[in-house]
């Protein structure tokens, strides 16, 4: 353990008045959520086997028709689902956090393709059957012919190729921005596919109520997105007006971005969250990537830090003062709202530690806090002086954990040495994933319980 009492300076903003409360999340809004969700999917069931009857079954291709029916708009709504979980509602989004919504939508992709594709390969064979011709011709006629097909074939086509490259091995292929360019195009895929299916989609001929609730559906989703996604994030960054007003260096690599904007002690923001950043400048001005705020704003000034592992936080140590940035957020569940106890434990690796500084200022007065640093060497020890600080203030106690992983490792026996009372304590981790994963392990083998640990995995 270092000593934290001896004095220490940094710069910090003086608000000019108390920071806006931030309400705690509601889990009974994702209840109501998740109960529509299943209703839905149960309507979308509904709705194909409002066509089969006896007749239609027992006509040449009518189960592989009415099995068709029913995989494409039951793929169709997943699609929406898998939209809205990236769709950033932050009723839903302060509850389960967007890391895991991401790997929800992600896991939601494959089974989406597979019921799309079944749903193509299945009517036309079922067609085919009916007009007694050969596949391939009636898979010519059905693009060629019918109202929106031509359309919904390409928004499929559109759909594998972002299927395709959300597989671990294309993407670590490829750059973020290329990835996320190529995700853009599932929205195009979703607006082709939605004429087709009320154009030639059997439920919803003659059936007005059919009609009228699946685009609702469509138009409810889109309108969730766009508010979300675009509305939300445009209105935040006009009002509070950051500009680039600092770019310093924090140590080998790693830089800490100052912003001066207006009322930024209004935003929603609490101690451990993030924004998805976009600075508005040659080359970086259509990409977002999330960075954590490593101070808590205050009423003019917010501060991010970052290390440069990619192209883009490489690019950030060359913006040019007065730079105009535009903000999507706040996001994340990794904050005080998340806690059981007045008692914690945060764990930060490298630059991991600077959501963590931007929590102390964060967390009640009342909450006992220890605080252990994780580096290669004492260079990388991201904020130190700043957390040293504020741990000293609050009486607490830092350690700091610097070497080789195999000289200096940090396992369940190096954990119960350093914090004795750690199954007692709300355990917050930020760090590189494979260092997360090894200080779970570690802590559940000391009868951390499953509820109390918190994180948030960035590598999606």
């Amino acid at each position: 353990m270092i000593p934290v009492t001896q004095k220490r300076t940094y710069t910090v903003y003086q608000a000019r008045r108390p920071r806006r409360s931030v309400a705690r999340p509601r889990p009974s809004a994702v209840d109501l959520c998740a109960a529509l969700a299943g209703l839905g999917f149960g309507v979308a069931i509904a709705l194909g086997l409002t066509t089969v009857s006896a007749s239609s079954l027992a006509a040449p291709g009518g189960l592989l028709t009415a099995l068709g029916r029913i995989a494409g708009l039951v793929g169709t709504y997943l699609l929406l689902i898998a939209l809205l979980f990236v769709g950033r509602v932050p009723a839903v989004e302060r509850v389960i956090g967007q890391d895991r919504l991401v790997r929800w939508h992600r896991r939601l992709g494959p089974w989406i393709v597979i019921l799309l594709i079944a749903h193509v390969v299945l009517i036309t064979l079922g067609y085919a059957k009916g007009v007694k011709t050969g596949t391939l011709h009636e898979f010519t006629v059905l693009v060629g012919s019918f109202p929106g097909m031509l359309a919904a074939t390409v928004g499929l086509g559109l759909l594998l190729v972002a299927g395709v490259t959300s597989y671990s091995l294309a993407r670590r292929r490829l750059k973020y921005e290329t990835w996320w360019a190529v995700h853009l195009y599932t929205y195009l895929a979703v607006a082709l596919a939605f004429s087709h299916q009320l154009a030639t989609g059997v439920p919803f001929s003659g059936q007005p109520w059919a009609r009228t609730y699946w685009t609702a559906l469509w138009l409810l989703t889109a309108g969730l997105v766009l508010v979300y996604r675009c509305g939300l994030p445009l209105a935040r960054s006009l009002r509070h007006r950051l500009v680039v007003v600092a770019v310093r260096e924090e140590g080998p690599g790693v830089i800490s971005i100052v912003c001066r904007g207006r009322r930024l002690d209004r935003l929603p923001v609490l101690g451990g969250q993030f924004f998805q950043w976009r600075f508005l400048t040659r080359g970086m001005w259509w990409q977002a990537h999330p960075y954590s705020l490593s101070a808590l704003p205050t009423a003019t000034h917010l501060r991010i830090t970052v290390k440069a592992l990619g192209d883009h936080s490489a690019s950030l140590s060359r913006l040019r003062l007065g730079t105009r940035v535009a903000i999507e957020g706040p996001y994340g569940v990794m904050t005080r709202h998340a806690r059981d106890t007045d008692h914690v434990l945060l764990v930060g690796a490298g630059v991991g530690a600077t959501p963590l500084r931007a929590m102390l200022d964060d967390l009640p007065s009342q909450v006992d806090v220890a605080v252990i640093l994780r580096a290669s060497n004492a260079h990388e020890l991201v904020l130190r002086d700043e957390i040293a600080e504020l741990v000293g203030r609050r009486g607490g106690r830092l350690h700091e954990i610097i070497g080789p992983r195999s000289l200096a490792p940090l396992d369940a026996r190096a954990l119960h040495r350093l914090v004795p009372d750690i199954a007692r304590r709300d355990l917050y981790i930020c760090g590189p994933q494979g260092f997360t994963r090894g200080l779970l392990r570690a802590a559940r083998s000391l009868g951390m319980p499953k509820r109390r640990v918190h994180y948030e995995d960035f590598a999606f």
